[in-house]
């Protein structure tokens, strides 16, 4: 699967963890930055990854800031984004299997790497239940 991956100066550290991760998994990571821990303003990223994925450069999306709200705040403003913070298994399941999430949204700040990497593995490997999920979807999109 293509991966969009992006962080600001927060979760810069976690992001660096996750290609890695990531790529050892069989995935095609497309970085988009932040190059460093220097600071910088999380927008500007969460809005390259969300244009990658709707735009179906990337298959999915991962942003990482300090909580993983604000990441997901701006991505979610992007036409065919879906993005959802993943705090606990749970989140990633059912924002995939209800709300078909296309970004996953993780606190560099709160989430340990092996943590993160459980998220993601459960968030890329759950499908989207579809069914009466789908007229709910369509609703967000309209």
């Amino acid at each position: 699967m293509k991966i969009a991956v992006g962080s600001d100066h927060a979760g810069f550290s976690l992001k660096e963890s996750l290609k890695k991760y990531l790529t050892a998994q069989g995935h095609e990571v497309k970085d988009v930055g932040c190059p460093s821990e220097e600071r910088c303003d999380y927008p500007d990223y969460a809005k390259q990854v969300a244009r990658a994925v709707s735009t179906k450069e990337a298959e999915r999306g991962v942003l990482i800031c300090g909580s993983g709200i604000g990441m997901c705040m701006s991505a979610n403003k992007v036409k065919g984004i879906r993005a959802a913070v993943l705090r606990i298994e749970e989140d990633a399941r059912l924002s995939r299997q209800h709300n078909d999430a296309n970004v996953a949204c993780l606190g560099g700040r709160l989430t340990q790497p092996q943590e993160a990497k459980k998220l993601l593995a459960v968030f890329l490997k759950t499908p989207f239940e579809g069914g009466r999920h789908i007229p709910r979807i369509k609703k967000i999109e309209n």
